[in-house]
């Protein structure tokens, strides 16, 4: 195989590999360890942070279904100096000492304020940050930020001024029109975009006729979505250059590529990882092998390569 440069540049975050495992999947980047091969990483995304510690939702948080998972986990988490106190130490002597792989911080708040602060005590710990604005799993929080573009601009600003980290703001994608909302953080000072969140949904149990979920509603991920994700990143990809991280039904090569034609910068693999640890060595090779196989010698030439129709 001729060797392809594979590195991006996520919005001034530096990674050796287009390849990212997606929050919330992933724990906080040392669970997978002797499962996944973290030297085709490009980063790891943390398991969501917040103020202060947090319960999440009831049990129970999620229930298979054909085509993906449904899970109202809730984000579930120490807190953030908990978090610092707790799992940074372990991280850079387990992961970013022996691979070399950047982390980011997933967080989210209850208030603009709170995401302000959460970042400015994270400034110090972690690589870059990404905002949660979209979780539809939360009933006080995360997803009201991500649903009115003047709101999610407020909220951008306040945390772009509180760090000096790449900021990476993950969008709803269950909005009339994805447009409004990528202006909205490229005005507000963000470094790049993360898309798509899990789409809102629920499970009924005929038999007891009650919901599954203790939350009644989750969030839906896995193979269903991946169509929607790859028109979101094309719609985002339309109104912004910022550079994108996709992620939606990764389960194969096939489906990064797919993603990365569309306009992304990297891609997120989650939900398949729960079943099949070993397809991030398979996707970052198979994202290498087909760049060999079309002639591009670094992966960054793939980013919006797609040819619409009538085009040679």
């Amino acid at each position: 195989m001729a060797k392809i440069d594979m590195s991006v540049d996520l919005g001034g975050l530096k990674m050796p590999s287009p390849v990212v495992v997606a929050s919330g999947t992933f724990g906080y980047g040392t669970e997978y360890l002797g499962a996944v091969d973290y030297s085709k990483l490009g980063a790891v995304t943390a398991k969501g942070v917040r103020l202060g510690p947090w319960d999440g939702n009831p049990m129970p948080r999620h229930c298979e279904v054909p085509g993906g998972l449904v899970n109202a986990i809730g984000l579930q988490g120490p807190g953030v100096d908990a978090f610092v106190r707790s799992k940074m130490d372990v991280y850079n002597l387990e992961v970013r000492e022996p691979y070399g792989v950047p982390l980011i911080a997933n967080i989210w708040g209850g208030s603009v304020d709170e995401y302000a602060e959460v970042a400015r005590r994270l400034s110090n710990s972690v690589d870059a940050i990404e905002m949660n604005v979209s979780c539809p799993n939360v009933k006080a929080g995360g997803h009201t930020f991500g649903q009115d573009p003047a709101v999610l601009s407020e909220v951008v600003g306040a945390v772009r001024a509180a760090t000096t980290l790449p900021l990476v703001v993950k969008l709803a994608p269950n909005v009339p029109s994805i447009a409004s909302y990528v202006r909205a953080c490229e005005e507000a000072g963000a470094d790049a975009l993360s898309l798509i969140n899990t789409i809102p949904a629920m499970v009924i149990d005929i038999d007891t006729m009650r919901p599954v979920l203790g939350n009644v509603t989750g969030g839906l991920s896995g193979r269903c979505v991946h169509q929607v994700a790859v028109k979101a990143v094309f719609d985002a990809r339309r109104v912004t250059k910022l550079p994108i991280l996709a992620m939606g039904g990764v389960y194969d090569a096939a489906g990064a590529i797919e993603l990365m034609l569309a306009g992304a910068t990297a891609v997120a693999v989650g939900t398949a990882l729960f079943s099949d640890p070993g397809v991030v060595a398979k996707v970052y090779d198979g994202i290498a092998d087909y760049c060999e196989r079309k002639g591009f010698g670094s992966v960054r030439e793939l980013s919006g390569a797609m040819k619409m129709p009538g085009e040679e």
